[in-house]
């Protein structure tokens, strides 16, 4: 039922606005399909742009934080989105928005979501982990490779395998690697491989398509398979931008079938230029060590010791003759030195010697119990004396004493004997 409004009498914008809010909030709740414009946080409440992903049109969304965090993986700008809302008027704005309840992901969103769960609880546990993974062989004798049925991927794998080298075998497995019978048909594939003798190594090829396409090698069942076979596989699904759960799995991951052949088989031309840069390389070592030993057994023949031994013990002759001489001419010298300090010796000895001074005249006086007469006042007469010279002496009896003015006139008359010196006595 409309509002009541003329020119003359028109409603006022609080009243429209109020009647508009009433008439939104009487709709009820609704499920809404957009992909996520804009997102932003402020507080506990989160405000998403919703649009249309035909038309140009989008809606506000109102969420709060705990029913978009309720959701995993949480949504983010550019997913596709399933919104359980309320449609809201704000009358003070006049603005229109949906008050969201829940948010889900849709199509391709729901797909990523669950395959990003199953990504987690796979990479928990370890199968996605660098040293499980095994190296491939270098030469593998039989390849065994599972792929569609005339597919490319087989045409691209066995034309640049056998290419690359001729005696290479392949052991095909061509299975449906799209829709609900891929999984199990790969699954049967790959058990027949593994358990086959002969096969070295598995490939496992498609070529590229969509995310549906390619969900069966994202299966949790074939992931398993791969991580627990005896053999090392080879992941070559769709091309390098797609990544399903069977790369993280596998031993190695190749972009391209292509590439999956040049990782399992050794180009034969590149494995025979390697052999000949080898070869020379080996060979130029071996000639350069060979060399070297050459040069060092001619410098060792060239050296004296070796070219004239006799030259070596003349020099060393000669060298033992040197320090005898030098021995021998220190010995001397030293003799010499010694014989001249030992004659300075005696002859200071004899200058200074008793002897020498009896021997120029001098005599010693000495009483009977061996002292030395020093003055006439030392001995009295009728006293007995011992008169010693320089080799003999005599004995001599006290008859007197008298008295000298001096030595000179000792001298002059020649009647007494000179003084002793160092305390010698005179007759």
């Amino acid at each position: 039922m409309g509002m009541e409004s003329s020119a003359e009498s028109p409603q006022p914008v609080r009243v429209v606005m109020q009647a508009v809010g009433g008439w939104i909030g009487r709709l009820g709740k609704i499920w809404v399909e957009g992909q996520v414009a804009e997102l932003s946080r402020r507080g506990g409440t989160v405000f998403m742009t919703l649009r249309d992903p035909v038309a140009n049109v989008s809606a506000r969304v109102v969420c709060p934080v705990r029913v978009l965090e309720a959701v995993a993986p949480v949504p983010e700008a550019g997913a596709r989105v399933v919104v359980h809302a309320k449609p809201d008027f704000y009358v003070a704005r006049g603005t229109f928005s949906l008050m969201a309840l829940e948010v889900r992901h849709v199509g391709l969103g729901e797909l990523l979501a669950r395959l990003e769960r199953l990504r987690a609880t796979l990479a928990s546990e370890g199968m996605f982990a660098d040293d499980r993974k095994r190296a491939l062989p270098f030469l593998p004798g039989t390849v065994g490779l599972i792929c569609g049925r005339e597919s490319a991927a087989e045409r691209d794998v066995l034309e640049n395998g056998r290419r690359r080298w001729p005696a290479v075998r392949f052991e095909v497995r061509e299975v449906a690697v799209q829709g609900d019978r891929a999984v199990g048909e790969v699954l049967n594939a790959l058990k027949e491989l593994d358990a086959h003798p002969e096969v070295d190594v598995i490939i496992v090829a498609r070529g590229g398509g969509s995310l549906e396409d390619l969900l069966p090698f994202s299966d949790e069942a074939l992931v398993r398979a791969v991580a627990a076979t005896r053999t090392p596989v080879v992941s070559a699904i769709g091309h390098e931008q797609d990544s399903p759960l069977l790369d993280l799995v596998a031993d190695d991951r190749a972009s391209t079938p292509t590439d999956a052949a040049k990782k399992t088989v050794p180009d034969v031309g590149e494995q025979l230029q390697l052999i000949r840069q080898l070869r020379d390389r080996g060979r130029r070592v071996l000639v350069g060590g060979i060399e070297r030993e050459r040069s060092w057994l001619a410098g060792m023949r060239s050296r004296p010791v070796l070219a004239s031994p006799l030259r070596e013990i003349d020099r060393l002759t000669e060298h033992v003759t040197g320090l005898r001489d030098r021995a021998r001419r220190c010995v001397t010298v030293a003799l010499d030195r010694a014989g001249d300090d030992l004659s300075h010796t005696r002859a200071r000895l004899h200058a200074l010697s008793p002897a020498t001074t009896l021997a120029r005249g001098y005599a010693i006086v000495q009483r009977s119990d061996g002292a030395v007469v020093r003055s006439a006042g030392d001995v009295e007469p009728g006293d007995p004396l011992r008169v010693r010279f320089t080799e003999d002496s005599i004995t001599a009896t006290v008859e007197g004493t008298e008295a000298h003015d001096s030595d000179e006139d000792a001298a002059q008359d020649g009647s007494e004997a000179p003084a002793a010196p160092h305390g010698e006595g005179r007759t």
